[in-house]
């Protein structure tokens, strides 16, 4: 599972520019103001060799009341689920009596501390970090989260903190175990489904949210195949988790889809896709995980009601058409071996092999019927293409001036192939790749007769003008 490290610091030092800078995403609400983030945010960091989930935590202050006290148990929170922490200062501010506050607090929680001056851009570095000392948390990374400037360097350092994941050597081993997570939100089905799959109530289900407060795995083997089920705690809005026992749900729900071959998202059919169901998708869907997304409780709606939630889903999952929906009741057993199915036809087709003939053909075909738009007044070509990896699939396409393709190209591409070998239930990935021109950088050298012949020809045509 991927490790956590945690971002804290007092108000207004950079964090959440930090945490953006980091996942390469906008989800962090940024201001130049302090205060502005007060839940906990989750996001997989896509910088450096290691990947990690990084929390994103509310300013630290002193004597916190009212808002500031519950922002200050988020952060407590982030603080206790955490394998690192990256304590953020501000190299433009200086050290704070804050900052010595937040350090004292943070060595009592006995974990790894980093310690991270932000916003070094247009200063001596040597001088601005030498204040810093005093804290006793060893030598501070510089970096500058706006200019994304020593990033690299910093996770670097964090992931020679990080521990070494133990399950990495048994997982390799187990291959022919099919990893299935189930997540949603809470009181959807999750434990009643787990627990009719495994014919033994395993799970304790109750009609009451947030019964499963931890993530529970069981084997079982059916028509051959060998599954380890993973049930999640249901992943609620931060502002309705009240209890401390749930502070880690939404970070296990985020770690079980990271470590499984196949997610089951379920909804709750009476419902629909709501948005605590989006966000999770969206958490699949950056994974590259492949999925079936399981409507329980289809048992009590009527004909209508139906038809209304499937025409929401398909409006709405137009960004994810390659998506089984699988209808079911998991108190009745009914759709049971439909969800099976789907399961199964999902991890073939996330588990395909690839001949690069037969993707060529594809390739050369596309191409054919729909060339990529000029940009610029060139013409992207594209050559030939082979596997680049599975889980998800991936398909690595050779060629020229492939920097002009398009995203909408990139998608043609992708639907053509998934099309083709009737991938039901994975995400597909292009890559693109140039080939090099081997007579870049070379010059021909000419014969001495190439030289005398060109020296006549200009004689020739000097004399001709005049």
């Amino acid at each position: 599972m991927l490790p956590v490290v945690a971002i804290v610091g007092r108000p207004n030092v950079g964090k959440s520019t930090l945490f953006n800078a980091l996942t390469r995403t906008r989800d962090a609400l940024v201001a130049d103001m302090p205060g502005v983030t007060r839940d906990r945010q989750y996001g997989v960091s896509r910088t450096g060799a290691v990947p990690c989930l990084l929390v994103d935590t509310g300013g630290l202050v002193s004597q916190a009341d009212g808002i500031e006290y519950l922002t200050a148990r988020q952060v407590e929170q982030a603080i206790d689920e955490s394998d690192l922490i990256l304590f953020v200062v501000s190299a433009r501010d200086g050290l704070s009596p804050e900052d010595e506050a937040i350090a004292a607090r943070l060595r009592r929680a006995s974990k790894t501390i980093l310690l991270v001056a932000n916003k070094v851009d247009g200063m001596d570095e040597r001088t601005a970090l030498a204040e810093f000392a005093r804290l006793g948390l060893g030598e501070a990374m510089p970096v500058s989260g706006s200019h994304q400037r020593g990033l690299d360097t910093m996770m670097q350092a964090a992931a020679d903190l990080l521990p070494v994941a133990p399950e990495a050597e048994e997982e390799a081993v187990e291959e022919d175990v099919l990893r299935l997570a189930v997540v949603g939100r809470p009181n959807v089905g999750k434990s009643t489904l787990v627990n009719r799959l495994l014919g033994e109530d395993r799970v304790l289900a109750f009609d009451e949210p947030g019964t499963t407060r931890d993530t529970i795995s069981a084997r079982l083997e059916r028509d051959g195949q060998v599954y380890e089920l993973i049930d999640t705690a249901g992943v609620r809005r931060r502002s309705r988790i009240s209890e401390s026992v749930e502070k880690f749900s939404t970070i296990k729900a985020l770690q079980a889809i990271e470590r499984a071959h196949v997610a089951v998202l379920m909804l709750d059919a009476r419902e629909g896709l709501t948005d605590q169901d989006t966000t999770l998708l969206s958490h699949i869907l950056e994974q590259g995980r492949a999925m079936v997304i399981a409507l329980n409780k289809w048992d009590g709606l009527d004909p209508e009601h139906r038809e209304s939630v499937r025409a929401d889903l398909d409006r709405r999952l137009s960004y994810a058409s390659w998506a089984q929906v699988v209808t079911l009741s998991a108190l009745h057993g009914s759709g049971i071996q439909e969800l099976i199915q789907a399961v199964q036809r999902a991890w073939r087709s996330a588990t395909m092999d690839f001949s690069t003939p037969e993707l060529t053909r594809v390739l050369k075909a596309a191409f054919e019927a729909h060339q990529p738009p000029m940009k610029e007044g060139r013409v992207a070509k594209l050559r030939y293409a082979h596997a680049g990896g599975k889980l998800p699939p991936r398909i690595v396409i050779h060629g020229t001036r492939t920097d002009t393709i398009p995203k909408a190209y990139r998608r043609y591409l992708s639907n053509r192939f998934i099309q083709h070998f009737k991938l039901r239930g994975t995400p597909l990935f292009i890559d693109f790749r140039d080939s090099e021109n081997p007579y870049k950088g070379r010059k021909n050298v000419l014969t001495k007769r190439q030289l005398e012949k060109r020296k006549r020809l200009k004689k020739f045509t000097g004399r001709k003008r005049r």
